[in-house]
């Protein structure tokens, strides 16, 4: 399980330190790609294949589903840990991440979300946890 909030750093080359609480359950390989709220999502090789099966039942006649999985397959990318615990982010990921220097990794249970530090302030400042408490019962949770 996938959870946590931890900060680290971007190097010069763009790497960054996979912390070690959640490599065991990531894995050594996994996938990086685009996520939702100007984040990226990370999926260990399993999960990302639970999610890869999802994507592939949506139909194809449509057009916002094409969409969808172009979105996630099209920026997706294979990355591994190096020695030291980093991995690669490509320059198109950080950029649509707005990935510079300081970055938040949040474990969401099967998927981890990479932020910039700036845009995770931002998203975690309007988080009402009331007001989710309130939509959240309407789904029957």
């Amino acid at each position: 399980m996938l959870i946590g909030e931890y900060e680290h750093s971007l190097d010069t080359k763009g790497r960054l330190i996979m912390p070690s609480k959640l490599r065991e359950d990531l894995g050594e390989k996994f996938i990086v790609t685009k996520g939702l709220d100007g984040c990226l999502f990370a999926f260990s090789k399993f999960e990302w294949s639970n999610f890869e099966q999802k994507l592939r039942t949506l139909p194809i006649s449509n057009k916002d589903a094409r969409n969808f999985s172009r979105f996630f397959f099209a920026g997706a990318i294979e990355c591994e840990i190096d020695k030291q615990g980093r991995f690669l982010i490509t320059s198109n990921l950080r950029e649509f991440a707005d990935l510079k220097k300081d970055v938040i990794i949040v474990g969401m249970d099967s998927r981890l979300e990479i932020w910039s530090k700036d845009r995770w302030q931002q998203e975690d400042s309007v988080i009402s946890a009331d007001e989710i408490a309130e939509k959240m019962e309407m789904l029957g949770i």
